[in-house]
């Protein structure tokens, strides 16, 4: 009988708002450049044939109101916030009209970035995995059922950094929405329960340094908080 030489870390796992039950998260796709005047800060048109993704590792998840340590080997390290959706069933090869079905609900998310590291990647036209997938770097709030959230509409996104207000926008301002994002992705993955999407950022993203805070909210939702610690 084989051993395993080290024992397996578990999937982390997100409360449910209204009850005691924990949902497990095993991927965390996130959206880039879906939001028009974001690219434009980041000096790229939007690509309005495709939606654009990147992944991060569910073990990057940590827990909402978190303080953190500053990560190693960036100086530029950026919040970004956004709009989760999270699946609650078998999705594969969707119609847009046939998606609604398999959302779960909705919870707000911190995409932490190091900016830098992004940036020479993309110069280089590299993967960004340095640059977005690495330990605490994704936040995430307890989840809201889709049937008590209601209808993605006209919602206000937003962010504080130490009570100063950086992002400012609505959910009606995605290029691509919700319903369009599930059908397309599902035609190149087999959505399941445990996926999290994460639906891109607004303008205004910026740099952190040790000492700040940060909160932001999505109406309608359990809102969000991280504090930046000095680094180890």
């Amino acid at each position: 009988m084989s051993n395993r030489l080290f024992a397996d870390p578990s999937f982390p796992a997100v409360p449910v708002v209204g009850t005691d039950d924990l949902y497990p998260v095993h991927r965390i796709f996130c959206v880039g450049r879906n939001y028009a005047d974001h690219a434009k800060e980041m000096g790229v048109e939007v690509d309005r044939e495709t939606p654009f993704y990147f992944l991060k590792n569910p073990l990057a998840l940590t827990a909402n109101g978190s303080s953190i340590p500053y990560p190693p080997g960036t100086e530029n390290y950026h919040y970004e916030m956004e709009f989760v959706v999270v699946i609650g069933k078998p999705l594969f090869k969707a119609s847009i009209d046939e998606v609604s079905d398999a959302v779960f609900g909705y919870a707000c998310g911190l995409d932490m970035t190091r900016r830098d590291l992004q940036l020479v990647a993309r110069a280089k036209g590299r993967p960004w995995d340095f640059g977005k997938d690495f330990e605490q770097s994704a936040v995430l709030t307890a989840i809201t059922p889709a049937a008590e959230f209601g209808a993605i509409g006209e919602q206000s996104i937003w962010l504080k950094v130490d009570g100063e207000t950086r992002q400012d926008a609505k959910l009606s301002d995605l290029v691509w929405s919700v319903p369009e994002l599930l059908s397309h992705l599902s035609h190149y993955y087999h959505l399941q329960p445990g996926d999290v999407i994460y639906t891109g950022t607004p303008a205004g993203v910026g740099a952190v340094v040790a000492g700040q805070s940060i909160e932001g909210g999505v109406e309608g939702l359990e809102p969000i908080s991280l504090n930046i610690l000095a680094a180890e």
